[in-house]
């Protein structure tokens, strides 16, 4: 626990650290241990977190729209007592970090961490203004577990920088890398530097087990990527990269993999391919007539958190639909589901759905595209937290149907999710539900809530829904956090 406290000095103050990025460095650096034979270290993590949040050690900045936590930071009030703890414990290293303390031969470094800060030693290693070889620098960083950049300049330089910190030539040596800097690196954390140029070297670095590359709009990967047969967490989420080799299947122990959805990550995927079965985690993956779901990614049967885009020739997009349905109702850890079905054109297509009432752990839904069985929404499991439809084309009310779902508390209907004309809350319905959103529902003309209902709305948001002229006269009485009417356009 006190390890885990350690880790929040790391980041710079006042920087909302995301949870998801929290947990998974924890697990990396095997901060947390599974004590039961099912759990993960995942769950161990998440519930560290959530204790820390409890006894008021961590502090929420920012919580989803379902009430789950998305941020979170260390008070200002205990940074400095457990910044002190750290450089006690040698948790960084046995230095202090400025220039002024650290002198060869005293500095094993072992979390290295850019903040920009020019009195700190690494400023220069990393900037490019230290005058020396890479062997002299081997004292420095051959014992580094973690190297976390913050770095977050919008141009070239912060990427020409990282190439150059790994694999500045010398004689006889052609890295940092080669020359036994960073061998036993667990954490290459890059997550919002530009562009970074990472070399083939990269494939060396055989114990990482975390590798962040989410916004860095990256467009190449160096292929010896596959060489990292430890890694536990590829996060490529908000890249330019579009494809990626089948040898990313090589990566058996890999966790979590996040892909860039808004540039049709393509996994190249040959016969045989053997996928790491404990992968928990696989947002942002485009799906086409090519790839193999039927035989092939089915085999993946303990995702937790799945995210697919999927479009093809409108014949061929069919069959896919139809394996994509049945590969997820074999996930019966599933927690988060996301799926996207857009033609051609980029356009919402069809979307094959069959009941989800036997994922009793799914708590959160996104689907885009229209609904060829509608029933489905009255099949949704009782676990649910958080519902986005988008495209849908519902003819009749949703709210009947959704409205008994005990444990909704985030509930978006965007553009063309309901045609309809009429909408009616009934007694009782949603007794969770925090948050509703309307967004282009044009049709809608008459929106009314009975006494009863929605008796935990907290914030209420209407857009350019063009012919809904009022708000419905129950909702005028209550006191809400938040209600935001933007008009449609005339």
């Amino acid at each position: 626990m006190r390890r885990c406290l350690f880790y929040f000095t790391l980041f710079p103050q006042d920087f909302d650290i995301p949870a998801r990025r929290l947990i998974t460095l924890w697990v990396a650096e095997d901060l947390v241990q599974p004590e039961g034979e099912n759990e993960t270290p995942e769950d161990v993590a998440e519930r560290c977190l959530n204790f820390l949040i409890a006894q008021g050690m961590v502090q929420v900045t920012k919580k989803k729209l379902n009430g789950n936590v998305k941020m979170v930071r260390l008070p200002d009030a205990l940074r400095q007592y457990w910044s002190s703890k750290a450089q006690q414990a040698t948790f960084l290293g046995v230095h202090t970090n400025t220039r002024s303390e650290l002198s060869l031969g005293t500095s094993r470094i072992r979390r290295l961490v850019d903040h920009l800060d020019k009195e700190d030693i690494s400023f220069d290693h990393i900037h490019g203004d230290y005058n020396t070889t890479s062997t002299s620098l081997t004292p420095y960083y051959e014992d580094v577990f973690s190297f976390l950049s913050f770095d977050t300049r919008k141009e070239s330089k912060p990427g020409e920088e990282v190439e150059t910190f790994f694999v500045k030539a010398y004689p006889a040596v052609a890295s940092y890398i080669s020359s036994g800097c960073f061998l036993v690196l667990l954490v290459l954390d890059l997550e919002n530097v530009f562009r970074p140029k990472l070399p083939e070297a990269i494939g060396k670095l055989t114990r990482l087990r975390y590798f962040g590359l989410r916004s860095t709009f990256l467009e190449i990967v160096p292929s010896s990527i596959s060489k990292l047969q430890n890694v536990q967490t590829l996060d490529m989420k908000h890249t330019s990269i579009n494809t990626l080799p089948d040898s990313i299947w090589k990566l058996q122990q890999l966790r979590h993999l996040y892909l860039s959805e808004s540039y049709r990550s393509k996994l190249m995927l040959g016969q045989g391919t053997n996928f790491p079965t404990i992968l928990q985690t696989l947002c942002g993956l485009f799906v086409d007539e090519e790839t193999p779901v039927r035989d092939g990614l089915d085999r993946l049967l303990n995702i937790r958190k799945l995210g697919l885009t999927m479009s093809s020739k409108q014949e061929a997009m069919s069959l896919q639909l139809q394996a994509v349905v049945d590969w997820v109702l074999k996930q019966k850890q599933l927690r988060s589901l996301r799926l996207k079905s857009i033609d051609e054109n980029n356009q919402p297509w069809d979307l094959e759905l069959k009941p989800l009432v036997s994922l009793v752990n799914l708590s959160y839904i996104y689907l885009l595209g229209r609904l060829r069985n509608p029933s489905i929404i009255s099949q949704f499991p009782y676990s649910l937290v958080d519902l986005t439809l988008s495209a849908s084309g519902l003819v009749e009310d949703p709210m009947q149907s959704l409205g008994r779902l005990p444990n909704l508390r985030s509930l978006k209907l965007l553009a063309k999710s309901y045609l309809g004309k009429n909408m009616l809350c009934s007694f009782g319905a949603f007794p969770q539900l925090r948050v509703l959103k309307l967004w282009k529902l044009e049709q809608l003309e008459e929106w009314n809530v009975e006494k009863g209902a929605l008796q935990a709305l907290r914030d209420l948001e209407i857009r350019f829904c063009r012919s809904l002229k009022i708000l419905p006269a129950e909702l005028l009485h209550r006191t809400l956090w938040k209600i935001e009417v933007i008009p449609a356009h005339t």
